[in-house]
């Protein structure tokens, strides 16, 4: 409304009041935009002219009475009333303007505020305000407004608090509408308050809360502030980034987020503020931390071009990690080394402070490209600036945190490409000489609190097995330094018991090896006392690290004996009795054997009014006193002292010898000393089964003090077995005397005298108090005391049973008819009620003890160990008491299925030893029941796969099960359930091997075992047996091709197992340890074996090799007729070159008429394949082979140079690389001059190949060929002009200097190993085959199987034919090449501006932000971009990728704005692959193409000059044109071009030069060129825009 029309309307309406009435609308209703303008610029006409009471009121009235809830219903309204927006902020602000003498503004704020102070954003209820119209309204009322202190004040504390929990896109409109509107409106000194409000909160919140949201939140609102924090002004609130401390910490703290965004905020901070330091050239430096010495951040003007450099190549550094590419970052890394050296070096000048470069390597450490990672572990581990003192300390801390956390990714232990499996990885060895370097570096002391934090973190948390056994090998490699007391054990002990659970054993024992070696070394004996070592040692498990007779075990007696004497005595300690310290007053410390006395007699010292009954003791005291008191056995021996063992065990042996006549000895002494009995004798007997016993005096003096007790012990046993247990707590009891009594057994059945006791008189006795127990009555009220006799009965005889199946027990002996005779109480006459028997819950009414009411929840488990037992002696009886009688069988076995159901996992295995015997007497009959128990047995190995403890057991049990000899025999024909169940079995069992290794190695051993067991004698029966290896020749063939798991986790552990093992005796673990045999390649390796011990002779054996070829042929035939993608070390590529690898085994051991019908032809079609190096050069040697033994069949090989050419275009290499081999084949060959001239004549043909690597197979076959003196006298003078061609064919290739890579590749060619040192017949072993072929064709190593493997995971059979070494040792010095590959040459150093790949720099300080709620002018303008006056209009274009790259384009050169047909191409996918998030900094523009002409004679009339991008007559050059200021390019649609209509609005139309034949460019490139060239000449104007 204009103002002639406000003037005529007032002429008419003398009272204003009346006309604002007649404007103003119902609260409830919605107004037109009209009005709300009318009213607005009515009221502004008003407040010019009249100031009245009586105006004032009535403005007043409009602002709560139109305005609020205009704003309100605004807020509520979901059909567009938004639009109504920005014409009641305009009323607001006028109105405001008028009212603000009153207290208006300050109520209207505070209305708004509460509304940010609620947070109901979400909400969107009737008579509420949306907080986006609250912060929009609050921005109007603040630039309505002269500057109020006291609504400022409130605003800025309320938005403060709002920045804390509000979402990132509110918190940027606050920041643009309340924040700078603020900013604008106050003079410079409140300018320098509000900064200083807003910078005090947001700093001191980050101090309080260093979260990663938290710094992603400060850094957002600095970054928006940074035009005004980084001012050239200055005055004295006014914050200073240079000179706060907590302002670096916070930009530290983004530099490493793993927000990429809140990184590049960071830098641009970081960078904004050097650049300030440079113009300012003053000297500063921050000082706000009172308990830190370091400095963050300092300048001095007159080292500028130092500090420069440094912060010019950080920032480069921290740009170039974003890209997350290896081959992009690693040309950086050597200014990394350039900024650690210029912090090195002004280490103590303080210039420039170390935790820089720790952001540097916290974002490699967090990168997700593991290469970078590893990248940056690798350059921190050999960072020699770490060698110097105060640089060291300085990075101790974050070798204790981020260091140790990155370290714990399991991948960075992967070997590198040119080490061996067996070696230790790179990165364990860096980190060996790295720990022994830094802590060396480290002043002394620090040295030990670094310690013990670096401990303490490893015990924090939990590890894979890799990077702990690295780690603890790199700890145990320190030098022995007395750095850690009782903390430091402690912390060890954490190590051992939070991080080592889970673990395979072999990787955990060594683990624990290292882990010890290092607290031997680093332990301060004077610290410590004898019951903090010894307590710590008990956490080393005997099975796995700490076992007697190891190197482990001899240097911690060295270390014991060392240090003896010098151990802490304190008053809380066992080892601080009055008698110890009798017994050790000439020491300044305890006495080792005085304290194992001491505490000896304190473990066997119990109370006499101790409670008889109850649990066992802690077994833990007994382990630890058992280990302590043979560590000091042997220490004694080491020594030759006396009194050795035999005063140690004293009070033992006494205790023990009283069992079987004191009745009264109380029961817990008992307890103590059985349980400490029982340890004794089984390290004594682990130890005895690793070293000879008669070399142990040790050992011996242990074995015969332990005699001497030995039927006191038995007779108490006997007495307690027979009756005397009846309480709950009893069968944890029984446990620990049937524990003593196998280890008795085990130890002493070789002594006569007392083997013939216990099988005469001690078995049988107890045998018969079982039963007696078993056969008794059942009770109608069960009682506790009654079911737990029978439990230990039960358990007992189970026990015997076992101890009888592992031949302890001679078999006539009357042990043996006693055991027998539970046939009777299992198979009585009348019926089989004694299978799965199970006991009924006693009733609380009949328990006694306190303790057995609790023990009674437990008494499913009690129910399932007396089935199990049940079965133990079941299986034992069925293996030596004969078959079952057919009545029975059938519903045995129903039995035996039902105990799977109702027995847990780890109680299966009696059951499935029963079956295994038993099914082949079934199968015939019931057949169905058979399946059945076979595939429940199945279920239950599945279902243990996740538990390692008891599935390997299961499984080899379910194995002899499934895979019994019986069922084997048994033919598809004769019983089709089964077999297709076994076929089954073995396809699932494939399929879980490809995710456990070592499943199929159970299989296959097994299999072999059973059909050609080792030194079994040739017979009917044998080859009965043998017979079934054909019917299930599936087996063999898949352990033929079968290989290591595809997966890179699994092939790591196997590869760092493989390092430990040959690390032999210097790592206990290898002896603690037993071999497991689960090496991905032990399947291939024991059929390989297999194959081997076949006769030839022997008509079935012949048979199955002759069926494996064959059906290895297919196989070979359907990977390269597949179209699978087949690259180099890809599983087709590897079963192939496992195929072939088979073959050239066996060839020696088929019959030639077998060979030339089956073998030769499919030997020659493999060679027309497409097939990978390794490959072709097994088919080659097998075709010379085969031509060597059966020279008659030559002609096969002519007839392969005989077939189509394009067939054989470049496969005819393969067959020219056996006649490289013809001095092999020419002294067989009849008619050798024949044959000699036929290989000449064929091998010159090719050297006129257009494909030059046939060429150059050619050449080497001719000169080889050539070169056969004996064939070529006799012949040379009957060929006439030929022999003037091959010798200048010769002689060509002899002179290819001058032609540039062909001398290479024809040197390198003759120097291939196939073709120099390979000699056919002289190199055919094993070895060759299987280790130094694939090593010498670039075959993956896991591939390669070592000799050693051959020799310790199987018995290999000597053969001369094939045998296992090849003796020739030039082949195996080799090193792989081909003659193909290229030349690898090392990075060179780069110097130090050398060109580094870097996206182009936008900004002039790398400013790059995503912050989408902010519209592209505002980001741009607070952000610095530079913009220039170019327009560029597209409305014509319609294909999204084009407009994408013109945005990117435009965006990144800076164009004032992109015109499009619509802005929904922004949301377009193919638009945002092209313009990576360009849109948001670049203003767009919506035109339809019919408003195309509108709009451009707009522009023209604003001054802009049109210029098309066209070919025309009157086209200008680009090159000649120079481009306006304001300049506008309209483009072409891609096909037509710009429409006539518009050619008559353009100004000019310039054309790109071309030089092509092609007509035109693509319409985004040709915008693109035009827009670079308009930038170039508008380049000089403005200088400070970087645009490359």
């Amino acid at each position: 409304m204009s103002n002639f029309l406000i003037k005529t309307l007032l002429s008419h309406y003398p009272d204003p009041e009346n006309l604002i009435n007649n404007l103003c609308w119902p609260s409830t209703s919605r107004p037109d935009i009209e009005k709300i303008e009318a009213i607005t610029v009515l009221i502004k006409e008003l407040s010019n002219k009249s100031q009245e009471e009586r105006f004032i009121s009535k403005v007043r009235s409009v602002i709560w009475d139109q305005c609020m809830p205009l704003l309100q219903m605004i807020s509520s309204a979901d059909d567009g009333g938004k639009d109504l927006l920005s014409a009641a902020c305009g009323l607001f602000a006028v109105c405001v303007s008028v009212c603000q003498a009153d207290d208006v503004p300050g109520q209207v704020i505070h209305v708004l505020l509460q509304v940010l102070v609620t947070r109901d954003y979400g909400n969107n209820e009737t008579g509420r305000f949306d907080v986006d119209v609250a912060i929009e309204v609050t921005a109007v009322l603040l630039s309505s407004i002269s500057y109020d202190g006291d609504i400022i004040s409130r605003t800025l504390s309320c938005t403060l608090s709002c920045v804390k929990d509000l979402s990132d896109s509110i918190i940027s409109k606050i920041i643009v509408r309340i924040w700078f509107t603020i900013l604008k409106s106050c003079n410079k000194e409140a300018e320098s308050e509000v900064l200083h409000q807003i910078w005090e909160d947001l700093l001191s919140w980050h101090q309080r809360d260093q979260t990663e949201s938290v710094s992603a939140r400060v850094l957002l609102c600095l970054t928006a502030l940074s035009d005004h924090l980084y001012s050239l002004e200055t005055s004295q609130n006014r914050p200073d980034p240079r000179r706060s401390q907590r302002f670096f910490r916070a930009i530290q703290a983004g530099l490493t987020h793993k927000d990429s965004v809140t990184r590049k905020r960071a830098l641009y901070l970081l960078t904004r503020c050097v650049a300030l330091a440079e113009i300012k050239k003053e000297d500063v430096f921050t000082s706000e931390e009172p308990h830190t010495d370091e400095i963050l951040f300092r300048w001095t003007p007159e080292k500028q071009q130092l500090l420069r450099e440094f912060w010019e190549d950080f920032a480069l550094v921290l740009e170039t990690l974003e890209e997350n590419q290896i081959h992009v970052i690693r040309p950086v890394l050597n200014r990394i080394d350039m900024l650690v050296e210029t912090t090195a070096t002004d280490i103590q000048g303080g210039l420039f402070s170390p935790s820089w470069l720790l952001c540097v390597y916290q974002r490699m450490f967090h990168s997700e490209n593991k290469a970078v990672m590893k990248e940056g572990v690798n350059h921190l581990l050999e960072l020699k600036a770490l060698h110097r003192s105060a640089f060291a300390l300085a990075f101790s801390q974050f070798v204790i945190g981020p260091l140790m956390d990155v370290l714990a990714e399991s991948s960075l232990y992967h070997r590198a490409l040119q080490q061996n499996i067996r070696d230790c990885p790179e990165l364990g060895v860096k980190l060996q000489i790295f720990m022994v370097n830094f802590f060396s570096s480290l002043p002394e002391e620090n040295r030990g609190s670094v310690m013990l934090q670096l401990i303490q973190r490893l015990g924090s948390r939990q590890w894979c097995a890799v990077p702990l056994l690295f780690l603890s090998q790199a700890l145990s490699c320190l030098s022995p330094c007395p750095l850690l007391g009782s903390d430091g054990l402690n912390a060890f002990r954490e190590v051992l018991r939070c991080t080592m659970i889970t673990h395979q054993v072999l990787l955990r024992g060594a683990s624990q090896c290292f882990l010890l070696h290092a607290a031997l070394c680093l332990t301060d004996v004077t610290t410590v006392s004898l019951d903090e070592i010894f307590g710590f040692l008990v956490h080393f498990r005997a099975d796995e690290s700490l076992c007697r007779g190891t190197a482990l075990w001899k240097e911690l007696c060295n270390w014991l004996q060392t240090n003896e004497g010098r151990f802490r005595l304190t008053d809380g300690d066992l080892g601080s009795s009055v008698e110890l310290r009798t017994a050790t007053s000439n020491s300044k410390g305890a006495s080792i054997f005085s304290y194992v006395q001491q505490r000896l007699k304190t473990f066997l010292t119990v109370p006499a009014n101790t409670d008889q009954t109850g649990s066992l003791p802690d077994p833990g005291e007994a382990e630890l006193l058992a280990r302590t008191m043979l560590l000091t056995a042997d220490l004694q021996q080491t020594r030759s002292e006396e009194p050795g063992l035999e005063l140690l065990l004293q009070p033992l042996l006494d205790v023990l010898r009283r069992l079987s006549t004191n009745v009264y000895l109380v029961l817990h002494k008992t307890d103590k000393s059985l349980q400490l009995l029982l340890r004794l004798l089984q390290l004594h007997r682990r130890h005895s089964d690793t070293e000879k016993e008669n070399e142990d005096v040790v050992a011996v003096t242990l074995k015969m003090h332990m005699l001497s007790v030995v039927d006191s012990v038995q007779e108490f046993l006997l007495r307690r077995l027979s009756g005397e247990l009846r309480e709950l707590c009893d069968v944890e009891r029984s446990e620990l005397y049937l524990s003593v009594l196998r280890e008795l057994v085990l130890t002493y059945s070789t002594v006569s005298w007392y083997g013939s006791n216990l099988q005469q008189n001690y078995i049988p006795k107890l045998t018969t108090h079982c039963l007696r127990i078993l056969n008794e009555p059942s009770e109608q009220n069960p009682s506790v005391s009654g079911q737990v006799q029978r439990v230990v009965s039960m358990a007992t005889l189970a026990l015997l049973c076992d101890m009888a199946d592992r031949g302890v027990l001679k078999s006539q002996s009357e042990a043996m008819r006693s055991l027998h005779s539970l046939t009777n109480y299992f198979y009585p006459s009348s019926s089989s009620q004694h299978l799965n028997q199970t006991l009924l819950k006693p009733t609380t009414a009949t328990v006694s003890h306190p303790e057995d009411g609790l023990l009674l929840k437990d008494w499913g488990r009690i129910v399932a160990q007396f089935i199990g037992n049940q079965w133990m002696c079941l299986s034992f009886l069925q293996k030596t008491a004969g078959t079952l009688r057919a009545p029975e069988a059938p519903e045995v076995l129903r039995a035996a299925v039902d105990a799977l159901a109702l027995l847990p996992g780890h109680l299966v295995l009696p059951v499935l030893d029963f079956m295994a015997s038993v099914l082949p007497q079934v199968v015939q009959c019931e057949e169905s029941l058979c399946v059945e128990a076979i595939c429940a047995s199945w279920k239950v190995v599945q279902a243990l796969s996740t538990n390692p403890h008891d599935f390997w057991s299961t499984l080899q049990g379910f194995v002899r099960l499934a895979f019994n000899q019986g069922l084997l025999q048994l033919t598809e024909e004769q019983n089709p359930r089964i077999t297709a169940c076994i076929q089954q079995i073995v396809s699932e069992l494939m399929e879980l091997a490809q995710v456990r290794s070592g499943v199929f190695n159970v299989l296959i051993q097994h299999c072999c075992e059973t059909w050609l067991p080792y030194g079994a004698a040739v017979g009917v029966q044998s080859d009965a047996v043998f017979s079934t290896a054909l019917l299930h020749l599936n087996i063999l063939t898949e352990a033929c091709v079968y290989g290591p798991v595809f997966r890179r986790d699994q092939r790591l552990v196997q590869e760092v197992q493989s390092y430990v093992e040959q690390l032999g005796d210097t790592c206990a673990a290898n002896t603690a340890v037993s071999s497991d045999n689960r090496d991905d390649q032990f399947p291939r390796v024991c059929a390989l074996a297999f194959l081997c011990r076949l006769n030839p002779s022997n008509r079935l054996h012949q048979r199955l090799m002759e069926e494996l070829v064959q059906r290895l042929l297919r196989k070979d035939a359907e990977i390269s007729k597949s179209k699978v993608r087949y690259y180099s070390n890809s599983i087709q590529h590897r079963v192939k070159n496992r195929v072939w690898q088979t073959l050239l085994l066996l060839l020696h051991k088929l019959r030639p008429e077998f060979v030339s019908d089956c073998v030769l032809s499919h030997v020659c079609e493999a060679g027309f394949c497409s097939n990978q190096a390794s490959v072709k050069y097994l088919i080659e040697w097998a075709l010379i082979l085969i031509l060597h033994q059966n020279p008659s069949h030559i002609q096969n090989l002519w007839n392969c140079f005989s077939l189509d050419h394009e067939k054989t275009k470049t496969s005819i290499r393969t067959f020219l690389s056996v006649l490289m081999h013809m001095n092999v084949l020419l002294p067989k060959l009849q008619d050798k001059e024949v044959q000699w001239r036929r290989a000449v004549e064929l091998s010159l043909q090719w050297c006129f190949s257009h494909n030059f690597s046939v060429r150059l197979y050619a050449l080497l076959a001719l000169k080889r060929v050539w070169e056969l003196e004996d064939a070529r006298v006799h012949t040379e003078e009957n060929l006439g002009g030929l022999t003037t061609v091959v010798q200048a064919c010769l002689q060509q290739a002899e002179a290819m200097q001058n032609t540039g890579n062909a001398t290479k590749n024809w040197s390198r060619i003759q120097e291939h190993f196939f073709f120099s040192a390979f000699h056919p017949i002289r190199d055919y072993s094993v070895e060759t085959i299987f280790q130094t072929f694939p090593s010498l064709s670039e075959l993956a190593e896991d591939e390669w199987i070592p000799l050693w493997k051959f020799e310790s995971f199987v018995v290999f059979p000597i053969c001369t034919a094939l045998p296992l070494k090849n003796h020739a040792s030039d082949l195996g010095e080799l090193q792989p090449s081909d003659w193909i590959q290229q030349d690898k040459g090392d990075l060179e150093q780069e110097e130090r501006w050398a060109e580094v790949q870097k996206k182009i720099t936008p900004w002039k300080l790398s400013v790059q932000e995503q912050e989408p709620e902010l519209i592209a002018q505002q980001r741009a303008v607070r952000l610095g971009k530079l913009t220039s006056s170019l327009l560029v209009v597209a409305s014509l274009i319609d294909k999204p990728t084009n407009l994408g790259g013109l945005c990117r384009t435009c965006e990144i050169f800076g164009a004032k704005a992109l015109v499009l047909d619509s802005l929904r191409h922004i949301n377009d996918k193919q638009f945002q692959a092209l313009s990576v998030s360009s849109e948001l900094w670049l203003p767009m523009v919506e035109v339809k193409p019919a408003e195309l002409s509108d709009y451009l004679q707009l522009k023209k009339r604003e001054g802009y000059w049109v210029i098309g991008v066209e070919q025309t007559s009157n086209s200008q050059s680009l090159q000649d044109y120079t481009f306006p200021e304001r300049s506008l390019l309209l483009l072409g649609n891609e096909r037509e071009g710009i429409p006539a209509n518009l050619l008559q609005l353009v100004d000019v139309c310039v054309e790109i030069p071309q030089h092509g034949v092609t007509r035109s460019l693509n319409v985004h490139v040709s915008a693109a060129l035009l827009v670079w060239e308009y930038t170039r000449q508008h380049l000089g104007q403005n200088p400070a825009a970087p645009l490359c």
